[in-house]
């Protein structure tokens, strides 16, 4: 008994070290693993809470009403409407036609925008908007209507500016800048009234640069320097600005072809602000230079059939009696062909340069005579003639007045 006792006397300290020595590792444990876990628990809670504040973001972002469409420059294209649109009106007028058993009323119906030209307040627009129309008349987008009269108009340009019976309160000028700047993939707007829908707005780019139309008022002439947008424009939008994304004019929207897609065209700010002044104060635009030649575009098949080896230029197909080409001695084609199926008339000269500025076709050619030079200047004329490059000198002439 009493070794047995002796025995558990020795044996008790050291196992009882052994449990409190394990109670304490474990209890030490749990407690980091406890304190471990709160602050886990803390980080999650954080990280929850951010996570709530980000998703409440995103939402508000995604709200359609608090979406705002920001683009370069930080312009907003509903901020940029709003400081327009008060600038940009409706026209309307009516084209009598009389024949000899009736009397034809059609009502016509383009836009336009306010300018003040030192101190001149007018509404600029193309001239195929009022063409021949009586009764013209311009609503701002307030509904307000009120009379206004032809003061200068230039069929070449297609641009019209009008002189309203409308109080100052109404006005509210736009800039025009030279449209000189663009270039081809620049962002535009055009605002108008599409169908008589009033205040409209469109966006696109500058799709191209120096294309020439025609149209059935400029005989023939063609309309050089135009802007192509991708834009969209529509019936009732000839005679609206075309602007940039500070609001200034840069161009009028003036055509379309049909059937296209995103296709349309401006004059180009340039145009209005070499002949404002004339329009205003005399009426017309008078200084258009004139070559006194028809012709066509250069092609690979026409080079062949004159046996030539540039394919780019303009041909000269006919000279007018006593014109400027005529009178430098310029010619016109010489024979028929028939290319493609089409007839073509050939033989004549094929300009390639003016002023040693390559000219590749029409475009380029109405676009350099437009924009740098004018009536009684005289140009070189590079040509090529019976397989010869020659250089004539041309001194331009003026178109002739289609208002009178």
């Amino acid at each position: 008994m009493d070794v047995a006792n002796k025995t558990t006397t020795r044996i008790f300290p050291t196992t009882l070290m052994i449990v409190v020595i394990a109670a304490c590792l474990i209890g030490g444990g749990l407690a980091g693993y406890s304190l471990n876990g709160l602050a886990n628990a803390s980080k999650i809670d954080d990280l929850q809470n951010r996570l709530l504040e980000l998703q409440e973001q995103i939402s508000s972002i995604q709200s359609p009403q608090n979406i705002n469409y920001i683009l370069e420059e930080n312009t907003s294209l509903s901020l940029l409407y709003e400081q327009v649109k008060d600038s940009v009106v409706m026209i309307k007028g009516i084209v009598v036609t009389y024949t000899p058993f009736y009397t034809y009323y059609s009502r016509v119906q383009g836009s336009g925008f306010v300018y003040n030209y030192t101190g001149i307040i007018v509404v600029i627009t193309n001239y195929h908007v009022v063409k021949d129309a009586v009764n013209i008349t311009v609503t701002f987008l307030n509904g307000n209507v009120y009379p206004a009269t032809v003061q200068g108009a230039d069929p070449y340009a297609d641009l019209a500016v009008l002189l309203a019976e409308a109080p100052q309160s109404e006005y509210k000028p736009l800039e025009i800048v030279s449209s000189s700047m663009l270039e081809v993939g620049d962002p535009v707007i055009a605002v108008g009234n599409p169908y008589g829908l009033t205040g409209s707005m469109t966006t696109g780019v500058v799709s191209a640069l120096g294309r020439t139309i025609t149209e059935d008022m400029t005989g023939n002439y063609p309309i050089a320097n135009v802007i192509q947008t991708s834009a969209p424009i529509n019936s009732g939008n000839s005679g609206g600005p075309l602007m940039n994304y500070q609001g200034q004019v840069v161009g009028i929207t003036t055509a379309i072809y049909e059937n296209s897609q995103g296709l349309g065209f401006a004059i180009p700010s340039s145009t209005i602000l070499r002949e404002i002044e004339s329009l205003i104060k005399d009426g017309s635009y008078n200084q258009h230079p004139w070559l006194g030649a028809s012709g066509i575009d250069m092609t690979y098949e026409i080079a062949k059939a004159m046996d030539v080896n540039v394919t780019y230029g303009w041909l000269i197909v006919q000279v007018t009696d006593n014109g400027a080409a005529a009178n430098a001695g310029l010619k016109g084609g010489t024979s028929t062909v028939i290319l493609l199926g089409e007839y073509v008339t050939i033989g004549g000269d094929i300009i390639i340069a003016i002023n040693n500025k390559r000219i590749v076709g029409l475009d380029d050619l109405s676009t350099y005579l437009e924009e740098y030079t004018s009536p009684g200047q005289t140009i070189d004329v590079t040509i090529i003639r019976n397989y010869e490059v020659i250089t004539k000198q041309v001194t331009l002439g003026a178109r002739p007045n289609p208002l009178t």
